[in-house]
Formats: structure tokens, sequence, C-alpha cells
């Protein structure tokens, strides 16, 4: 039983830390959506992500070879150019990791281009999507978040020899982590609201994870480019870079608050 509540706490854990850059995603996509729905679309699109998490742990754990070995029909290459061997989690990670770079690029070029605009003025000119089209998108990335974390989980609770009882642990570990995801969206969309200065970081946050995953596709995929094969980025420099970005922003914040000070006097 000791053993059990542990590993529940290591794995709930596990979802929190994981769950970072899923939160970030959430809470910049949830302001497509219309002011008055935000709330609503946030609470609807991590409830139903607790749900299909439930289900796709249930299918990762009954068929996890499937996702694991490569496909014969995507394997081969180009002698001294490119090697690959895609399997069902590279495919997925690839794609997650690809949107992720497309849609923060795609956010940071939409502030370059409507510079000299007023906060509102921007809002109307990027328009909204509806609330249904938003909820997708958070429960399709949320899951291509949840995968890696699944898997962990999967390895984690595989001492436990009882596989009822393990996917009961991963189960509450999920639902724990969901909860807190529901507790924590509001507030980090709220506080980006009223510091819409930090955004700009979000964004470039984003992106870093979008190339995190698409390394890790790669790697997956077991990518060689000349020889050279794909390396992951390990998620100690994820943190280390993004740590580096935070304080970064907060002096150049600050240091730019210092110069209007003294351009007012």
């Amino acid at each position: 039983m000791l053993e059990i509540i542990f590993t529940l706490l290591m794995l709930v854990l596990l979802q929190a830390v994981l769950g970072f850059d899923n939160l970030l995603y959430i809470s910049l996509e949830s302001k497509k959506a219309p002011e008055a729905d935000q709330k609503k679309v946030r609470k609807t699109g991590i409830l139903i992500a607790i749900v299909l998490r439930i289900v796709l742990l249930f299918v990762l754990v009954s068929i996890i070879d499937f996702f694991q070995d490569p496909f014969s029909f995507l394997s081969g290459g180009i002698e001294d150019i490119i090697h690959f061997a895609f399997n069902g989690h590279s495919i997925i990670v690839l794609l997650g990791g690809g949107f992720i770079i497309f849609t923060a690029i795609k956010e940071i070029w939409h502030m370059i281009s409507t510079k000299g605009m007023e906060v509102s003025e921007m809002a109307s000119d990027k328009g909204t999507k509806s609330s249904n089209a938003v909820i997708t998108s958070i429960v399709i990335m949320n899951l291509v978040f949840s995968f890696d974390s699944i898997l962990a989980a999967i390895g984690l609770t595989s001492e436990i020899e009882n596989t009822t009882t393990a996917f009961i642990v991963m189960a509450i570990a999920i639902v724990i982590s969901g909860l807190l995801m529901l507790i924590m969206a509001d507030k980090i969309s709220t506080f980006l609201s009223k510091n819409r200065m930090y955004e700009v970081l979000g964004l470039f946050i984003l992106f870093i994870v979008g190339i995190m995953l698409v390394t890790e596709g790669g790697h997956l995929a077991h990518i060689k480019i000349f020889g050279e094969e794909i390396v992951p980025m390990s998620k100690t420099t994820f943190y280390f870079v993004l740590a580096i970005l935070i304080i970064v922003d907060v002096v150049q914040g600050k240091y730019q608050k210092n110069l209007l000070a003294k351009a007012k006097k």
C-alpha cells in the first residue's frame, strides 16, 4: 500500500510538472474564444481532456507495442543522406510539435505586424474563433501533451504486479492533475490578461516546447541526417532555458521602466 501511495504521489507530481506548458497553451488559446465564453471554454476543454486521457491510457496499456514498434512502410531512407523508422509515438509527437511551432510563429508574427495598434484594436483585428473550435484545439493539444506523460506513468507503475491496480492508480493521478489544471488555468489566464507583456514570453516558451517535441519525435523515429542522429532536448535543458527567458524578461521589464522614469524627469 505504501508503494502504491508513493507511486501515486510521483505520478501527480509528474503530471503537474509536465502539464505547465499545457496550461500555458490553454490560457493563450482560450483568448481566441468570445470573451464571455473563455472561462467556460477552458473548463470544458480540460474536463473533456481528462476523460479522453483516461481513454488514451486504456488504449496505450492495451496496445502499447503498436505505438512503439516501427511501421515497416515508414522505415527506410536514402543512403548517407537520411534514414528513418517512424512509429505511432513519433508521428503523434512530431505532428504536435510542428503544430505548436506553427501556432507560436503565427501569433508572434501577428504581434509584430500589428505594432502601434492599441490592445483592443489588436483583438478586433485578430478576430475570434468559435467556442467549440477552441475547445477542440485545447482537447487535441492536451492529448498530445499528455501522450509522453502517460507513457512515463506506465513506466513508473510497471513494478505494480496487479495491472488493474496500476491502471486505477494512473487514472486517479490523471483526475487529480486535471483538477489542478482546472484551478490553475483561470489564474494563469487572469495573470496574462493583467500582464499582456508576458504573452510574448509565453509564445516563445511554446515555441521552445514545439522544438522540444519535434526533436523528441525525430529521436523516436530514429531519424539520421547525413549520419547524425537527432538528439532530443532534455527536460533539464528545457527548464534551464525557461528560467533564463523569465529572468531576461523580468530584468528587461524593470530596466525599461527605469528608462521611462528617467525620460519623464
